[in-house]
């Protein structure tokens, strides 16, 4: 298993290289207009490289007191190799330092690699959002997984 990369913001720079792995990482991938709005909006919008290749990203949004993990991709060609855990961890550390109170996201119930992360990092189902995702036979449901974070405490300490 091999986990090294970079991590880094990224911006309308990497635009092109976030939308080849994300053609290539789902039947019904978001579209550019769907980046540029996070990035226009301000998301947060970090990915890992391993030189100049990008392996993978997450675009995290803030809603009042939680951040909400709108999209996380690993390349297909990278996916299994840990990569998918490097991000998520990143995405957990930013939200917390933020002071969220929790990350929410969806999930398609058939994505059993994403949810054994999601479940590995003890993110918990809280709902389904019904018809949410396009797919081959018309729509399919959405999981909404929340994963509680540390109360903030006096001094900006965590418990």
């Amino acid at each position: 298993m091999s986990t090294t990369g970079i991590l880094s913001p990224l911006d309308i720079d990497d635009l092109d290289d976030i939308l080849v792995i994300e053609d290539r990482a789902y039947l019904f991938p978001w579209s550019e207009g769907n980046f540029r709005d996070s990035l226009r909006t301000g998301d947060s919008i970090w990915g890992l490289r391993d030189g100049a290749s990008l392996i993978g990203y997450f675009v995290l949004m803030r809603v009042v007191d939680e951040m909400h993990l709108l999209n996380i991709s690993v390349d297909p060609a990278r996916q299994g190799q840990g990569h998918g855990a490097v991000l998520l961890r990143h995405a957990l550390q930013l939200a917390t330092l933020a002071g969220a109170s929790g990350v929410l996201l969806e999930v398609r119930p058939s994505n059993a690699q994403a949810l054994a992360i999601y479940h590995h990092f003890g993110f918990q189902r809280i709902g389904v959002r019904r018809d949410y995702y396009l797919a081959h036979d018309g729509r399919e449901d959405a999981w909404v997984l929340r994963l509680p974070l540390p109360v903030r405490v006096a001094a900006g300490t965590r418990s």
